[in-house]
């Protein structure tokens, strides 16, 4: 049996990395749509109604307090809320509808018509995140998805509006790109919510 030795495992490891996040750099244009839609609802009084399970579930909680509670100093509060968040509704949820519906029935309650649903998960295959983006989608809110892999069947949902694949079939290295994303969306939507006349003439007219 061959053996590879340690540092060219540390290498092949950054090499993972650096191959995804080129990729996501390359989506930037993707990004930048999906941003400057987001900004457009937050202009027009909507807010931010993030999920996802388990890992993906506190990368919806860290997303939702990036905006509501911008750790740089200055920038302006965004209205967010991660429904993963409450274990009291999720399981009450489940107990009576299933466990598919626990995000949709939560979005079908909170949602208001200048929301913006975001949905992340790993492999893209997680049916209750894509039941509250569909949800979403219904009422007419923006739908965002963050997924890896070859974005499974969040990918071939007609549902979504902006997608953003992390590039890796690599569940580790898929969540650390996730990070590399929301943070850009929540830099990105500053920038084209603080200068409004980027988002067109309809919003600001």
């Amino acid at each position: 049996m061959t053996v590879t030795p340690p540092m060219e495992r540390v290498s092949q490891a950054f090499a993972r990395r650096e191959t995804a996040g080129r990729m996501l750099a390359e989506d930037s244009g993707r990004v930048a749509r999906a941003c400057q839609d987001m900004a457009v609802r937050f202009h027009r009084g909507g807010k931010l109604i993030a999920f996802g399970n388990g890992v993906a579930g506190t990368d919806a909680a860290h997303v939702s307090v990036e905006f509501m509670h911008p750790m740089i100093v200055g920038k302006r509060a965004l209205p967010a809320i991660a429904v993963s968040n409450d274990a009291a509704a999720i399981t009450g949820v489940a107990c009576r509808e299933g466990f598919c519906e626990v995000f949709a029935h939560q979005v079908r309650q909170w949602a208001a018509p200048y929301d913006i649903a975001l949905g992340i998960s790993t492999g893209g295959q997680c049916v209750d995140v894509l039941r509250g983006l569909e949800a979403a989608h219904d009422l007419g809110l923006l739908t965002v998805a963050l997924t890896g892999g070859d974005g499974g069947m969040l990918g071939q949902s007609p549902a979504i509006d902006h997608l953003l694949i992390a590039q890796s079939d690599d569940p580790a290295i898929v969540k650390e790109i996730h990070v590399t994303a929301y943070h850009l969306l929540w830099e990105l939507v500053h920038v084209f919510f603080e200068q409004p006349g980027l988002l067109g003439p309809e919003v600001i007219g």
